[in-house]
């Protein structure tokens, strides 16, 4: 029971993580609801996301960055759940 709740809760996040990634390719204005929807998704993503930039920064490519950490994370995420669900 408890590793059905840990595998919900990681679900939940990912779904989150998600709509932060697809939020963050749209312009928004910083007052609107929108932007503070997307204010607390940062809060609750950032905790996790912040320590994997520190160890592998954007990838530079000419002008733009390419922030590769969500992609560790997906993965990690997926790796754990995987683990969790053959448990």
């Amino acid at each position: 029971m408890i590793v059905r709740v840990i595998v919900d809760v990681i679900q939940l996040y990912i779904v989150l993580l998600f709509a932060r990634l697809i939020a963050s390719w749209f312009p928004v204005d910083p007052w609107s609801r929108w932007a503070r929807m997307i204010r607390a998704l940062a809060r609750i993503t950032d905790p996790v996301l912040t320590p994997i930039r520190r160890i592998m920064p954007p990838l530079r490519l000419g002008g733009t960055a390419i922030d590769l950490s969500p992609i560790v994370l997906f993965f990690v995420l997926e790796i754990i759940l995987s683990i969790l669900q053959f448990h």
